[in-house]
């Protein structure tokens, strides 16, 4: 328990800093750099385009990932009076201490020390429950993240390709890049930024496949109704319409949430809790 406390302030701090680091390298590096092409037009250069689509996919990814942590799944146990100390509402949900009388699709998080609806699992990159009110923003929180990682890949490729003079249309090109490189490095060839920029490659690509995956791997628990939480403890859900279940937790204007980093809007979450 205690190591998984560390690593749900550990895990924060990091993906911060990462974007951090991100940020710097395109801004201050990459995009500096696409400048000197002198056959594009200022307005349509492609240094405009690529820091106005960088912009965009990190405002939203960093966006969502503020309002995962601000919208947090409402603590049950403080409306449903199950008593005080962790263990009674542990062994209440679970059903032991009162055979019955466990909640559907709730789930008491030790480390949140919450009771939460429709727990899907606990995000350590965000320190914080997943559940009904925050799903949608973490979705669209592994999405941008997936794409703005993609994005920065990309940037960083066309960097290393013009600073090492080097091609990839070799596919095999990129796997040997970071073995030549160090090398490379140690014996003196290659600059300490570039190294850096090389290995970020590589942290981008682990983690834009690791929100993609987290993303899709969603998604198909949303069509059908489900949550990790009740697919781990095989419990069975009632089956509905994929539409239906897209639009409780997307809502029904989903357009607007998949452009700008907003709250629900038109989910119907506030309509069930008012039930």
């Amino acid at each position: 328990m205690l190591v998984l406390r560390l690593l749900n302030v550990v895990a924060p701090a990091y993906f911060l800093c990462i974007s951090l680091v991100t940020f710097v390298l395109q801004i201050f590096l990459f995009i500096p750099s696409m400048f000197r092409d002198p056959s594009t037009t200022p307005l349509f250069s492609p240094a405009l385009l690529h820091g106005a689509l960088f912009l965009f996919l990190s405002a939203n990814a960093l966006g969502n990932y503020v309002l995962v942590i601000q919208s947090s799944p409402e603590d049950l146990g403080k409306s449903l009076n199950l008593g005080e100390g962790a263990e009674v509402v542990a062994d209440w949900l679970d059903g032991s201490r009162f055979p019955g009388s466990a909640l559907p699709s709730t789930h008491f998080c030790r480390l949140c020390s919450r009771v939460t609806q429709r727990h899907d699992h606990h995000c350590f990159f965000t320190g914080n429950c997943i559940g009904s009110k925050n799903m949608r923003n973490f979705v669209m929180f592994c999405l941008y993240t997936s794409l703005a990682c993609l994005d920065s890949l990309v940037a960083g490729m066309a960097y290393i390709s013009a600073a090492l003079s080097m091609s990839f249309a070799n596919p095999l090109a990129f796997l040997t890049l970071l073995p030549h490189s160090i090398s490379q490095f140690f014996s003196g060839a290659l600059l300490s930024s570039e190294m850096f920029v090389i290995l970020m490659l590589y942290l981008w690509l682990g983690i834009g496949l690791a929100c993609a995956g987290f993303c899709c791997h969603q998604m198909l628990l949303i069509l059908r109704g489900q949550t990790r939480y009740q697919v781990r403890k095989g419990m069975v859900v009632r089956a509905r319409p994929w539409r239906e279940n897209l639009q409780e937790v997307f809502g029904k204007r989903w357009l607007l949430g998949l452009l700008i980093p907003v709250l629900n809007v038109g989910s119907d979450y506030r309509g069930q809790k008012a039930k």
